[in-house]
């Protein structure tokens, strides 16, 4: 599935998602408000709230009362295994599927790097 097909609140978590294995939300931070985040990207609360709910139950951010969500201890380890294995699943056979199509060889790919 292209991001272009993607349902905002996908787009949404991939980008959280993103956020927290380059560290932008570190383990044990605070995300941004629900409503904080949809004003920055221009998203329905509704919407950031259902994102946000997927990593909750996915066991990644914790919600403590009063206070808002943070990213819980290992959250960046499991998300990025997780990651991954979608990535090798999902992402790569097509990939490499077009690589085979147009003909290109890993060394040519690794050189361009």
């Amino acid at each position: 599935m292209n991001n272009q097909s993607k349902p905002v609140y996908l787009k949404l978590r991939d980008q959280i998602a993103a956020a927290i294995l380059d560290g932008t939300y570190e383990e044990g931070e605070m995300l941004p408000s629900v409503r904080a985040l949809a004003a920055k990207e221009g998203a329905n609360p509704l919407t950031v709230a259902k994102a946000y709910q997927q990593f909750q139950s996915d066991g990644l951010v914790a919600v403590q009362r009063g206070v808002g969500m943070y990213v819980v201890d290992g959250a960046a380890a499991r998300l990025r295994d997780s990651e991954r294995e979608h990535f090798v699943r999902e992402e790569w056979p097509v990939i490499r599927e077009r690589i085979d199509r147009l003909g290109l060889r890993a060394r040519d790919l690794l050189a361009d790097a």
